[in-house]
């Protein structure tokens, strides 16, 4: 009963994603920073060109890079998918370019997608920023 008590506090409004811990920013290149959207945001993914991180089963987890297609920017593709395993994360996602931001990008739609052998699948819609090493 336990650990089902810490599952639930780890999961974010009922899906297998947790919330990470605050992540700094790339020692070079850039990173995305998503969040999901509603009325509170978590912190559920960091996305690179060459990885994700997301938290899975109260676990961080990277995910490195298998495909991707177009460019959304930033170092970033449109269309991402990270796989280890038989884990996949798919991420596809929209940068915006704003006069107030420095070093970095907004994204004002995203969307993960997380499939794993004998669950359910799940697609979440994300926002966030693109932050860039200095």
């Amino acid at each position: 009963m336990l650990a089902f008590v810490l599952a639930l506090a780890t999961s974010v409004n009922g899906l297998p994603l947790g919330e990470l811990a605050p992540q700094a920013l790339p020692a070079s290149g850039c990173a995305a920073y998503l969040f999901t959207t509603g009325d509170k945001r978590h912190f559920v993914a960091v996305a690179s060109a060459g990885s994700i991180r997301v938290a899975l089963d109260g676990k961080a987890v990277d995910l490195p890079r298998a495909a991707q297609v177009g460019a959304a920017g930033y170092g970033l593709a449109a269309d991402t998918e990270y796989r280890a395993g038989d884990t996949l994360a798919a991420l596809s996602l929209t940068v915006s370019e704003r006069a107030d931001l420095r070093d970095g990008a907004a994204v004002p739609a995203a969307t993960l997608r997380i499939d794993r052998p004998g669950q359910d699948g799940v697609v979440v819609p994300l926002v966030g920023m693109i932050g860039c090493a200095p």
